[in-house]
């Protein structure tokens, strides 16, 4: 049995008339995880205070859950990190449980030890902020593990220790990350990762140019590919709304668009096809704007994506292969002379609405590559990773694991030139719960590893949480919020930090904001958009527009300290 001992917050407090353990603790996107992060299958509730975990094999494991991260003297912005999802190390299974908030800050101590070398950090200086609050954070978790003394572990004290710890040790992750971004930012634009890279030698004993990469990059601190040219800066566009006001904010904001083409809006009518409000989008930005145009994802099985007619289909996989060649084909033959990029599949690895196999999935992903490929030979072509941290696995036993679709593309000779990531958080949904920076950072060069350009082809957060009765619904996904609940301020600047981190790797080829204008559809409010339904832009439009200026200048987003203005 693998357990976690948990107390209230005010009882962890150690605060009058603190009690424990927690009487109603909010178990939030539990599952566990076993080597290489991968999730594993579980069972998971909480009973008197404690989390129990049956799991299926008796190897270590990790809790990944939703923590509420309290705020420290030492927070750089007098503020907590949030309620955020954060796991622990694989932990061996025993009777005694685990005192929750001392593992999850083991962890985290352990993720930063692990990234310094990661990033060839040997030399940041002691009084640097970020090795000042890891030194405090080592110190406050030599001070819990030393307090989990008599009665198990399972003190007030013990947990007290350990939650400041976990806080401590969370502030000083997010400040590496960024200190890390400002660094490898300067170093990206300026090209030095570029020549470095260049100059080091391949070893002698390296067999592969894969394993040639991997001991280069380990010399410079960087993971994956070293593109030459600066990260790009876009944002979906949706076909329902076209103006002229929307032309202007979109040619002052984005150095390209994203034109969705989800298989309902395209095909809503099977054999009869509308085009009318993809192709004035499309036309004006090849005539007007000119600004290049990534199309996709043209094959997406998630319910908002998939015409009601194709579900005569589902569990008829020749025909609705059939079905899927005519359409990439059709889809791609209209538009093979105006968009340059292709993100061909979306998702297919989480495998949560129709139901394939996994060879099934390989050969989807295989024919939308090839078609393309044969139609229009010199566009670019993407294949996009859903909830890339792979909760759903441990739900799904058919899904695959994201990391493993990615490696199993690779090594099946599908010839994708980018991988794409969406980062959507802060919607209560599956996979959307809220991650801090080091998390995204980290996730980030996972991918970069698989040796392929990284496109962030879907960035989100909420202008505002999810209404009660959304949360009401669904209240073991309340997704959680980063640094203070999802507001306007809260969106841009999560936007600002994300963004900065995310450009700063030499790997990542672009980042694209999942959503210009909330399209306000029933069922689909997301308040995610840079303009809302009522058509009030967000402070987080303005703040995209300066991210693209910055980066345009070879300025770090991060620069951008001062809350976001409207253009005159």
């Amino acid at each position: 049995m693998l357990s976690f001992a948990v107390f209230d917050s005010a009882a962890g407090a150690g605060g009058p008339g603190a009690e424990g353990p927690a009487r109603e603790w909010p178990l939030r996107h539990a599952y566990l995880v076993g080597p290489d992060d991968v999730p594993v299958q579980a069972d998971i509730r909480i009973v008197d205070g404690l989390i129990r975990c049956d799991k299926r094999t008796g190897e270590a494991a990790g809790l990944c859950v939703q923590y509420p991260v309290e705020p420290v003297a030492e927070s750089p912005d007098g503020r907590s990190v949030g309620v955020v999802t954060l796991q622990t190390c694989l932990l061996p299974e025993r009777e005694r449980p685990y005192l929750l908030s001392v593992e999850l800050a083991r962890h985290r101590l352990m993720l930063i030890l692990n990234k310094l070398e990661d990033w060839a950090l040997f030399d940041v200086p002691a009084e640097e902020p970020a090795m000042v609050l890891f030194e405090t954070a080592r110190r406050a978790f030599t001070e819990a593990v030393a307090a989990q003394g008599g009665a198990g572990g399972l003190t007030l004290e013990a947990d007290r220790l350990g939650r400041r710890a976990l806080s401590l040790a969370i502030e000083a992750s997010e400040t590496l990350a960024l200190t890390q971004a400002r660094v490898q930012h300067g170093k990206r634009v300026s090209g030095e990762l570029a020549a470095a890279a260049a100059a080091i030698a391949t070893p002698a004993n390296a067999l592969t140019e894969h394993e040639a990469a991997e001991s280069r990059n380990a010399l410079i601190g960087n993971a994956g590919v070293i593109l030459p040219t600066p990260a790009q800066v876009g944002c979906e566009v949706s076909q329902d709304q076209f103006s002229p006001q929307l032309q202007k904010i979109v040619a002052g904001c984005c150095d390209f668009i994203c034109m969705p083409m989800r298989w309902v809006d395209m095909e809503p009518t099977e054999g009869k096809y509308a085009f009318a409000k993809t192709d004035r989008w499309i036309e004006w930005a090849v005539r007007v704007a000119k600004i290049p145009i990534v199309g996709g994802p043209v094959i997406d099985f998630r319910p908002r994506s998939v015409p009601e007619w194709l579900y005569i289909w589902e569990h008829d996989y020749e025909t609705l292969r059939d079905l899927v060649y005519e359409h990439v084909k059709t889809i791609v033959t209209r538009y093979r002379r105006t968009v340059g990029t292709w993100t061909v599949a979306s998702g297919l690895h989480v495998n949560g609405n129709f139901s394939f196999s996994f060879e099934q999935v390989m050969d989807l992903t295989r024919m939308c590559v090839l078609v393309v490929r044969k139609l229009q030979p010199g566009a670019r072509v993407q294949i996009e990773i859903d909830q890339p941290w792979g909760e759903y696995y441990a739900d799904n036993a058919r899904s695959i694991p994201p990391v493993l679709y990615a490696e199993m593309v690779n090594q099946a000779g599908i010839t994708a030139d980018l991988f794409g990531v969406r980062i959507e958080m802060g919607q209560p949904e599956p996979g959307r719960s809220t991650r801090d920076l080091m998390a995204v950072s980290a996730m980030l060069d996972r991918y970069a590893a698989l040796e392929k350009p990284i496109a962030v082809t879907a960035l989100s957060a909420p202008a505002q949480g999810p209404d009660s009765e959304t949360v009401g619904l669904a209240r073991q996904l309340e997704p959680g919020y980063w640094r203070r609940p999802w507001d306007a301020e809260a969106q841009w600047r999560w936007m600002t930090s994300v963004i900065g981190v995310a450009t700063s790797k030499p790997y990542v080829h672009s980042v694209c904001w999942r959503e210009l204008y909330d399209p306000g559809r029933p069922n689909e409010v997301r308040h995610d958009g840079l303009i809302s339904p009522a058509g009030h832009p967000t402070p987080a439009l303005w703040r995209m527009a300066e991210i693209c200026e910055a980066l345009r200048e070879k300025k770090s987003p991060l620069e951008l300290t001062e809350a976001p203005a409207a253009p005159a």
